[in-house]
């Protein structure tokens, strides 16, 4: 494990060199073993160690942080870290705020495009290792001027009056994630001290976050997905909020706010079928897309729509309906093989049937595919079959 001594190291000449050696390497599964003891032999045990580590770190950061290859990491602190396309989009709340608090900053990912809008940032962070490679990684995006940095508990802090906050609390311990937010490190009932003194606050949760299990209610509940996988909850309190809730796809941008409604039909499916995207589906707002696109629901309790015409939305994948039938493994089977289909996804929603499971049973022949979706249509256990290619 790296430590605050053998980060400095790194940071000096000889642990560059160690750096630049082990970014020349594979370092794959199969070299890992005689790369490490390569560097060893020239750079020592320790040094060697964290090289590597660095170097491994960084080529899985490169997804997240453009400059990930001049960057510093922790294992937990990356697996933590918000992709920066995500980071920008909640910047964007801070803009035109003189000064933000970054409460448990990590490795500074979130501080980084705070700092880049022209705001003062002051982060604050329990662990004088990941508070040491943020002010370095806040040099390498050329912010760091913008930036204090102070080594604090944050059960310890107390807000000055109006402040604007971005809270980012623990949610690792082990290498295991946390989900009960009374867990979180530190718990989010912090929030109790700080809500009648901040202005806005801004909190980072797990996107499946128990909201029953909060002490403090927020004023607005966003859920970001990028590219179809859905990252993050973020909680908004005071100045910050806009809306009650949010889902906001990245990165188009695109955001699909709650505002009061009837209530959606139910109706069989009819032509197409509408899987809403996860953001959608956790920020509750599924009849909100439906009233929309002018779509009804399948069953009551599935996040599945459908409409006759198809409509385009950037808030769900469509699928062309080809066939209806009630759950029946003998009937799917013949139909899918009176028309050659070879080659199926399967998808559920509510069924209990495991998808591979179901793929092995069909042993489907043919040239054509399909898609094949588990459900409930109006209460009952049903197949909708669609997007069938011959």
């Amino acid at each position: 494990m790296l430590t605050l001594d053998t980060f400095e190291a790194l940071l000096g000449p000889r642990g560059q060199e160690a750096l630049a050696a082990a970014e020349a390497k594979a370092l794959s599964d199969v070299t890992l073993l005689s790369d490490l003891e390569a560097l060893r032999d020239q750079f020592g045990r320790v040094l060697a160690a964290a090289a590597v580590e660095t170097t491994m770190l960084r080529r899985r950061a490169s997804s997240k942080f453009a400059g990930a290859a001049a960057m510093y990491f922790t294992r937990d602190a990356l697996e933590q870290a918000t992709d920066e396309i995500v980071s920008r989009h909640r910047s964007e709340r801070y803009a035109g705020k003189e000064h933000v608090w970054d409460l448990c900053c990590g490795i500074g990912g979130d501080l980084l495009p705070l700092a880049t809008l022209g705001t003062r940032v002051t982060a604050l962070d329990i662990d004088p290792l990941r508070l040491r490679m943020a002010e370095h990684n806040a040099t390498v995006y050329g912010v760091r001027e913008r930036v204090a940095f102070e080594e604090l508990d944050i059960m310890l802090w107390s807000p000055p009056p109006h402040a604007m906050i971005f809270f980012d609390p623990g949610r690792r311990r082990g290498g295991r994630r946390i989900h009960r937010p009374e867990m979180y490190q530190p718990p989010l009932g912090v929030l109790d001290r700080w809500l009648p003194v901040a202005d806005g606050i801004g909190v980072k949760v797990a996107p499946g976050i128990d909201y029953d299990n909060l002490t403090s209610n927020p004023d607005e509940v966003e859920l970001v997905s990028l590219r179809g996988e859905v990252k993050e909850a973020i909680l908004w309190f005071g100045r910050l909020a806009r809306h009650g809730r949010t889902a906001t796809l990245l990165p188009s941008g695109a955001t699909l706010n709650a505002i009061e409604l009837p209530a959606i039909a139910v109706a069989p499916p009819a032509s197409y079928l509408y899987e809403p995207d996860g953001a959608v589906i956790r920020a509750h707002l599924v009849e909100q897309l439906a009233s929309e696109i002018g779509a009804t629901k399948i069953d009551d309790d599935i996040a599945f729509l459908s409409t006759a015409t198809r409509v385009e939305t950037a808030f769900a994948h469509v699928f062309c309906i080809d066939e209806v039938m009630p759950f029946n493994l003998k009937r799917l089977r013949r139909w899918l093989q009176d028309r050659r289909i070879g080659r199926v996804v399967v998808k559920k929603r509510g069924s209990p049937i495991d998808p591979q499971t179901l793929e092995r049973q069909l042993r489907p022949e043919g040239e054509g595919s399909a898609t094949i979706v588990l459900t409930y249509v109006m209460g009952k256990p049903s197949v909708i079959i669609c997007d069938v290619r011959g």
